[in-house]
């Protein structure tokens, strides 16, 4: 995937990382739900997804310290060690790879603060869980936040795709309806 906007990482002071793991996720999952998203309109609080996902990460992960804020991004929750090791709580792996590109973002935001750290994401309704680490997939990273700022800053949402995700969607009516 190779976007047209230029991020440099070099130019790009850290505390103007204004973008969150969710924008990124969205990214990879819908560019309209993200469109949205960034202007303001927030639909998940209407979700009954996102209130089973909310239900599971406190039933499943109720010891943890939950919702580590570090500066724009939200881990769910964190264990420290040898290596730092940030923990995010997902549904299923219907959306991985947007899953992972979260992941790596906050893998990357942390990265560029000095912390060394790796990721886990957790699927608790199929008992799995997947490591992932950053290892030389900056660019990847670069390439989507430079996505994501485009995307943001378009006058109108990018048009909507249809597909089998939409059906569950916070933002259904908005795009379909």
């Amino acid at each position: 995937m190779r976007y047209t906007n230029e991020y440099n990482p070099a130019t790009y002071p850290l505390d103007e990382l204004l973008i969150t793991g969710t924008e990124i996720n969205y990214l990879f999952i819908c560019p309209t739900k993200l469109w949205y998203f960034a202007k303001g309109i927030t639909m998940e609080q209407e979700s009954e997804w996102v209130d089973l996902g909310r239900f599971l990460h406190e039933q499943r992960y109720a010891n943890e310290e939950k919702e580590v804020q570090v500066g724009r991004i939200k881990i769910d929750f964190i264990r420290r060690g040898d290596v730092i090791e940030i923990h995010e709580v997902k549904l299923g792996r219907s959306m991985e790879k947007a899953h992972e590109m979260q992941a790596l973002y906050y893998l990357y935001y942390l990265k560029r603060l000095g912390i060394k750290a790796k990721a886990v994401l957790h699927y608790p309704k199929l008992n799995e869980t997947k490591e992932v680490t950053l290892d030389g997939r900056e660019a990847e990273i670069e390439e989507a936040i430079a996505e994501v700022e485009r995307i943001k800053s378009l006058p109108l949402p990018p048009e909507p795709v249809k597909s089998r995700k939409c059906m569950k969607c916070a933002y259904y009516e908005l795009c379909w309806i």
